[in-house]
């Protein structure tokens, strides 16, 4: 019987659902690779004063005493965040361990460090979980579509912000009282930030583009953009003109350029994306190839996550039986982690905009606000405008225009803001599919 032995970093949410797991199915996992999965360490600051785990040899309030226990093979990192994190794996590669890790913010940020390190040392990074949760997506872009040259992907990788934007869509409740309601039923944090401002779908976006085109993707240059701007009334002016809001990752690649960014995006309801709803996550991929694919399930949770986790552990544990370690590389490319393409600035990529302004219902105000940007080169598609409502000084008018730039969107909006008959920053939104 081949064993290989494992230690595991953190006992939260994912920990207990990885435990669980490799537990749970154990023999099941055994009959299908031959192999017997022995979970032989846990560590967690929790643990201290309390009775060891009883399926477990060793239970630890320090990881590094599964780091340095020479009978381990893989260590499982899921503290998140990045310094301990990081000090742990960097460890751990140092002293031969392979890793398997969750961690999309320490990879996105360290990875380039951290793939180096373990290439260095002979060992294998796995992180199938850090995107999509339980959705098998990272080990499909680097086998299952390697004869393709992948030119576009288009995600939805944040259960938080995408459950916010369902409830203010199917329910047209504000951001603010949605937001609360996520607090309470576990969706969202009580900082939300990384959900909301779109910093966690910019950490796994970083990974899939990497892995797609085959370069390392500088996570700083990817645009960042949340939906804490997006109002009710975005919501319903989306609805009339057949839309629907998602935050969006999105990557393409055209030649020599990429472009990686995260934003609210309006998309028509006949996209397959625009009906994804609530903590679900999708992957849209298109290959030259195999066209378009979707790759679609719960994008997080302690048993979602804590399968994708251990198909990595499974997946070393097959090429440390067999001999193949570094079978695939960690980004699925072998050569060395560079950016080999220009990242095209944000303000110079071309997609449709919804602007909404909020303005005096007054005659005139319409065609001052049009003139501005037909001087700027931006050409309206349609236009849409309410009347004045009671109490109220000011009325959302809201013009979609055709493809242009956002360099000349800006230009236009900083002199729209400044017009005494308009209040408010204007809200923009990029808008994809319906040219």
């Amino acid at each position: 019987m081949n064993k290989v032995n494992v230690g595991i970093i953190g006992y939260g949410v994912v920990g207990k659902g990885t435990v669980d797991t490799l537990v749970q199915n154990k023999e099941t996992i055994r009959l299908k690779t031959g192999i017997e999965i022995n979970l032989m360490g846990v560590a967690d600051l929790a643990f201290k004063g309390k009775s060891p785990l009883p399926f477990t040899q060793i239970t630890a309030t320090d990881g590094m005493e599964l780091i340095n226990n020479p009978d381990i093979h893989i260590i499982v990192e899921l503290i998140g965040g990045y310094d301990h994190s990081k000090r742990f794996i960097t460890a751990a590669i140092n002293n031969g361990k392979h890793i398997v890790t969750a961690n999309k913010a320490l990879l996105a940020v360290h990875g380039k460090e951290i793939f180096t390190l373990a290439k260095e040392k002979g060992v294998e990074v796995e992180f199938e979980a850090s995107v999509g949760g339980g959705i098998p997506i990272i080990k499909v872009i680097k086998e299952d579509l390697v004869a393709n040259n992948i030119s576009e992907i288009n995600a939805i990788i944040n259960g938080t912000a995408n459950y916010i934007l369902s409830c203010m869509t199917n329910e047209g409740q504000d951001y603010a009282l949605v937001l609360k309601d996520a607090q309470k039923l576990g969706y969202a944090e009580a900082n939300p930030s990384f959900d909301v401002d779109g910093i966690d779908s910019a950490h796994k976006i970083t990974l899939l583009s990497s892995i797609a085109f085959g370069t390392w993707v500088d996570f700083n240059k990817v645009y960042t953009e949340g939906i804490t701007r997006i109002s009710a009334v975005d919501i319903d002016f989306a609805k009339e003109l057949g839309c629907t809001i998602k935050l969006l990752a999105i990557a393409k690649k055209n030649g020599d350029e990429i472009e990686v960014r995260v934003h609210p995006t309006m998309i028509p309801n006949h996209y397959q994306l625009a009906s994804v709803n609530g903590v679900f996550n999708a992957v849209q991929i298109h290959g030259d190839i195999v066209g378009n694919t979707l790759h679609y399930g719960r994008g997080a949770g302690g048993m979602p996550t804590g399968s994708a986790i251990t198909s990595d552990i499974v997946n070393i544990a097959r090429n440390i039986v067999n001999k193949t370690i570094d079978r695939v590389p960690a980004l699925g490319f072998e050569q060395p982690l560079e950016e080999r393409y220009r990242m095209k600035s944000i303000k110079d990529v071309v997609s449709s905009f919804y602007m909404r302004f909020m303005a005096a219902d007054l005659p005139g105000v319409l065609s001052s606000i049009a003139g501005i940007l037909a001087k700027n080169n931006i050409s309206i598609r349609s236009a849409l405008q309410r009347g004045l409502q009671p109490k109220d000084e000011n009325v959302p008018l809201v013009f979609l225009t055709h493809e242009t730039t956002a360099r000349q969107i800006d230009s236009a909006v900083k002199e729209i803001d400044n017009m005494d008959l308009v209040s408010d920053k204007t809200v923009i939104i990029r808008v994809e599919g319906i040219e």
